[in-house]
């Protein structure tokens, strides 16, 4: 199994991004994941909507380019948590590249496992085909199940992921856990090259149903935002 990002998607490089009315440019420095389709995606998603005034706690902020979005669309208070210092130094560098002037907290902690509750809102583009675990839904599933720890009743988990990791999987155990589901937005698109490297990745993406498509022999999988509505007290 691909346990590491692949070296090309971890090169230095600028990103230029139109969200809406939005114009962004990011640094993403050389060993920094660079923003894939998914994170673009949930980028012009949250550009659609009005934070005004929450708090928002985002799990794998990377290059901030969610935060960036968030601040620009009225959030309070953001906890932006990454696995490494230095990750969060390039996305701090960023917001203030955007002049965001949100009150903003950063936290080095492993994905959940951090001490920190009552948020209005949880945004995370959680891990799948390079994932690092065996079982490669960890980070979507733990998201799910954990959120309650994380964001007060009657607050909001909004995450993205892809058709090969099973959409009405997802969809059961929110539903599992009480949340009140929607889709916010969604896009097909073609698969990144990484992904024909790792025969154990195909082979698992086989054995989901509507995993993917192939149209003119171009393999294309379709990203989801989910919304989910934790229950009240």
């Amino acid at each position: 199994m691909n346990s590491t990002p692949p070296k090309k998607n971890l090169a230095a490089s600028t990103l230029r991004c139109t969200f809406g009315p939005l114009d962004i440019e990011l640094d993403v420095p050389e060993g920094v994941w660079n923003p894939t389709p998914h994170g673009i995606l949930l980028g012009e998603v949250l550009e659609t909507m009005d934070f005004s005034g929450e708090s928002i706690i985002e799990l794998g902020t990377g290059c901030g380019v969610h935060a960036v979005v968030l601040g620009l669309r009225g959030a309070r208070e953001l906890l932006l948590t990454e696995i490494e210092e230095d990750i969060l130094s390039h996305a701090k560098n960023n917001l203030e590249k955007h002049r965001i002037e949100t009150k903003t907290r950063f936290l080095v902690a492993d994905w959940v496992q951090l001490d920190a509750g009552g948020y209005d809102t949880l945004v995370a583009n959680p891990p799948f085909c390079v994932a690092g675990k065996n079982y490669r839904r960890y980070f979507i599933d733990t998201l799910i199940l954990e959120a309650h720890k994380l964001v007060r009743p009657g607050g909001r988990l909004i995450f993205i992921h892809s058709s090969m990791a099973d959409f009405p999987r997802s969809i059961r155990l929110m539903e599992d856990c009480g949340m009140a589901v929607q889709i916010l937005g969604e896009k097909e698109c073609p698969f990144r090259d990484y992904y024909f490297e790792d025969a154990a990745f195909m082979t698992e993406i086989d054995s989901v149903e509507n995993s993917y498509t192939i149209r003119d022999g171009v393999h294309y999988e379709r990203l989801q935002v989910f919304e989910g509505i934790l229950p009240e007290d």
